[in-house]
């Protein structure tokens, strides 16, 4: 799938091992969470990355979060928010600062709220639009959400106006 990191399509370094399958030494890896021990314990110095379900506590990384290279979270649908939250919670509570990626139903309209959430890049289907998802990503100029980003929100002004 292509992936997308600041608007633009970039190559893709990792690899997604499924749990039935052997992890290869050589690559670096994205694997379940109940993989991921194994993969850390493989020869070599490929990194590895965690591909987490939406009802996983990011605490539960904090053992290992700091030998992960990638942690992956995951939109199973246009309705369910829970990746924001899981992105959010390691960049403020955990302090990962490395990549995060967001797999399945993600929308270009959530695109730049990904990016305020601590999501660095997004795995799009094969058949959307790369263009659209550039484009998302300079549509918005005004933030109302606070981010994890070093960026003010600036839409906090707009309150006064709505309160009167």
């Amino acid at each position: 799938m292509p992936l997308l990191e600041n608007g633009r399509i970039v190559a893709d370094d990792w690899v997604h091992v499924p749990d039935d399958a052997p992890c290869p030494t050589d690559r670096a890896v994205i694997v379940s969470f109940a993989r991921v021990e194994e993969a850390l314990a493989r020869p070599g110095a490929a990194p590895v990355g965690v591909r987490l379900n939406p009802d996983t506590d990011v605490v539960t990384l904090n053992t290992v979060l700091p030998r992960l290279g990638l942690v992956n979270v995951d939109f199973p649908g246009f309705r369910d928010g829970r990746a924001f939250t899981q992105a959010r919670a390691l960049r403020e509570h955990l302090h990962f600062t490395k990549e995060i990626r967001a797999t399945g139903h993600a929308l270009p309209d959530q695109y730049e709220f990904m990016l305020r959430c601590g999501i660095t890049t997004v795995e799009i289907a094969e058949n959307a639009d790369p263009s659209v998802w550039e484009k998302a990503h300079t549509r918005f100029t005004v933030a109302y959400q606070p981010s994890v980003l070093n960026e003010k929100s600036q839409g906090f002004g707009l309150r006064r106006f709505l309160d009167a």
